[in-house]
């Protein structure tokens, strides 16, 4: 991983709180392994061993082009600070990494997101989960090249799904360039041109942040979705039903979560604010590990966390607490 798009992650930041040294008191920093990827490969895992590599996307090219609120680029670098403390409940077992960044070097989206999906593939074939924090929301199509290379040479001919945690379903055609509200869209032509199927389920979703053609574009395309409004006690069962209904239809799962999907008040630092986003409530937390739980994700990633707007660190730590479950899992 020798290109001008990386950047090796500074070890300081991984600091934090120390209570002993043995395993049932580590926290992260204690756990991470920071690799300069432009020195040394990825390490093998050992019999008996799996593995999380953390990687950062530091890139807001596609918020910019987009129109949103800049500062997403320096989201890789809180959510490591935020996430330095946590407590490690997962087996010795598990090696995690930090492989450092990749970044969006002269303004150029396409490129970034290139070296972005070569990285993951390259994590997948090592047998290692990528979990990844942007960065704009521009980081989903990268990751989606990357696991996409991954099960053509590995899985191919089996389902992927893609599951977003989202306001907005990002599903804007290109115009004429790619930018932070064209992912999926980017996605679903990609799966057209291979000949394979686009499932597509998006939670979260609100009508007053997307316009009506991109709803029709969303049944064009044979989106699958559950609106914010239905993040509520009376309709906990049926949004269960369809996301369950989602998993069973695919052979794997990549993850991906847009913070602004949450109200301000719980994510107020992110590139474009909702004042009625959805709660971080056990309903959320129950359909979030309910795709965990389904052992079918092999890639995750977190994007808009903008430190620029942030306040008391509430969106980092939010997104500090998704990566937990994510890693426990």
């Amino acid at each position: 991983m020798i290109n001008k798009t990386y950047l090796a992650t500074d070890p300081s930041i991984w600091t934090g709180r120390i209570d002993g040294d043995t395993y049932d008191v580590y926290r992260w920093h204690q756990k991470v392994e920071v690799i300069d990827w432009s020195e040394e490969d990825i390490p093998n895992l050992q019999e008996g061993e799996t593995g999380i590599a953390i990687l950062g996307f530091m890139c807001q090219e596609g918020v910019k082009r987009n129109g949103g609120r800049l500062g997403a680029v320096d989201g890789p670098y809180e959510l490591r600070r935020a996430s330095a403390n946590l407590p490690v409940h997962f087996p010795e077992s598990v090696k995690m990494i930090d492989l450092g960044n990749i970044q969006c070097y002269n303004e150029d989206l396409e490129e970034a997101q290139k070296d972005l999906g070569d990285a993951i593939a390259k994590i997948l074939l090592k047998g290692y989960r990528p979990l990844v924090w942007g960065g704009g929301h521009e980081i989903a199509y990268g990751h989606y090249l990357g696991v996409k290379a991954f099960m053509d040479k590995v899985h191919p001919g089996k389902r992927l799904g893609i599951v977003n945690f989202d306001a907005h379903f990002d599903l804007r055609e290109p115009n004429p360039l790619p930018t932070s509200g064209t992912p999926f869209y980017q996605m679903a032509q990609d799966q057209k041109a291979a000949n394979a199927s686009f499932n597509y389920l998006v939670l979260g979703i609100q009508k007053n942040s997307n316009t009506q053609k991109l709803y029709n574009t969303a049944t064009e395309l044979g989106v699958r979705y559950i609106s914010g409004r239905r993040f509520s006690e009376s309709d906990k069962v049926a949004a269960t039903h369809k996301l369950s209904a989602f998993l069973d239809s695919v052979d794997y799962i990549y993850q991906t979560t847009c913070m602004d999907v949450f109200a301000a008040h719980f994510a107020p630092g992110v590139s474009a604010s909702a004042y009625n986003g959805i709660e971080p409530n056990p309903i959320f937390m129950r359909l979030f590990k309910k795709i965990y739980k389904s052992g079918k994700v092999i890639s995750s990633d977190i994007a808009e966390l903008n430190p620029r707007f942030d306040i008391d660190k509430r969106t980092a730590k939010l997104a500090a607490a998704l990566s937990f479950e994510i890693v426990k899992s």
